[in-house]
């Protein structure tokens, strides 16, 4: 039966393997292009999509509000 002994040496090899190889290095370059690809998209943060969202929510209640006055 393995222990965990094992599988910590091994995932350690295998990190330091993946650190000093062409699969870091595909990475980085794989993480660039991907950011270089979505800055020229029209995105926005989560953070901001939920501020618009909830200042949406405020002005859909507000505008039944006032057409419930007419």
């Amino acid at each position: 039966m393995l222990n965990a002994e094992f599988f910590e040496e091994m995932s350690s090899k295998l990190n330091e393997a993946v650190a000093s190889g062409p699969a870091k290095d595909f990475e980085k370059n794989a993480r660039a292009l991907l950011a270089q690809g979505f800055a020229k998209l029209d995105l926005v943060s989560r953070e901001e999509y939920e501020v618009l969202a909830a200042r949406l929510d405020k002005m859909e209640a507000r505008l039944a509000e006032l057409e419930s006055k007419k």
